[in-house]
């Protein structure tokens, strides 16, 4: 008998009830692995980063960043990734470019099949890094190299994060159901809740109690 969920890719898993997805063959953990987490806002939009999960497997970690990232904001897309497939560049500085101050050698002559890799880019530090487009390269050295030459003129660039196309779990044209709502989507809005509404019907029946 498989689990049965009001999220459609939970149901997709056919998780037996009452049962967790075994983790995947690794050395042992004192906790799950981390996962990074992707959202799109809208159609179109880049995807951001928005925060880590602790996830058994790809699978489960998306459940979490769903669950986690996407309930208070609009949301058509999510990517998920785990944290140690992810190669980062050193920082610079605000006013800077890391393009501009990595040697970056030339990969020799290439021995494998070239490969897509999705790069991030964060423009600032303290903001959030933000998918700056894909190229085709046979090494994560190459990758970068390409990036730069595709998208490096976009500084200033304070860090950037290649990771394999294949290594990115990206949320399917028949998940996008899982983030239907009212057209409005009101909820998401904190301003949508009545909450200060009631404090402050509640100020006010205090101060009346008190007052002599």
């Amino acid at each position: 008998m498989y689990l049965q969920s009001l999220d459609p890719r939970v149901t997709r898993l056919h998780l037996p009830e009452g049962d967790m997805p075994p983790m995947e063959a690794k050395p042992a953990l004192d906790q799950f692995e981390t996962y990074e987490a992707f959202h799109q806002k809208k159609e179109g939009a880049a995807h951001t980063y928005v925060g880590p999960v602790h996830a058994p497997n790809e699978e489960v970690a998306f459940l979490f960043a769903k669950e986690q990232y996407s309930r208070r904001f609009p949301c058509v897309g999510l990517w998920v990734v785990r944290t140690a497939h992810i190669q980062v560049t050193p920082y610079a500085g605000d006013s800077e470019n890391i393009y501009d101050m990595l040697r970056i050698e030339a990969p020799a002559e290439p021995s494998a099949e070239a490969v897509p890799y999705e790069i991030f880019h964060l423009k600032k530090r303290g903001k959030a890094h933000t998918h700056a487009g894909r190229v085709l390269a046979t090494s994560y050295q190459e990758a970068l190299q390409e990036a730069r030459k595709a998208f490096g003129d976009k500084g200033p660039i304070v860090n950037v994060w290649i990771v394999k196309s294949k290594d990115v779990l990206q949320s399917a044209e028949e998940d996008k159901d899982m983030w239907t709502t009212i057209p409005e989507k009101k909820y998401r809005d904190a301003i949508a809740y009545k909450v200060m509404d009631k404090i402050t019907k509640f100020k006010e029946e205090q101060k009346n109690n008190i007052a002599p």
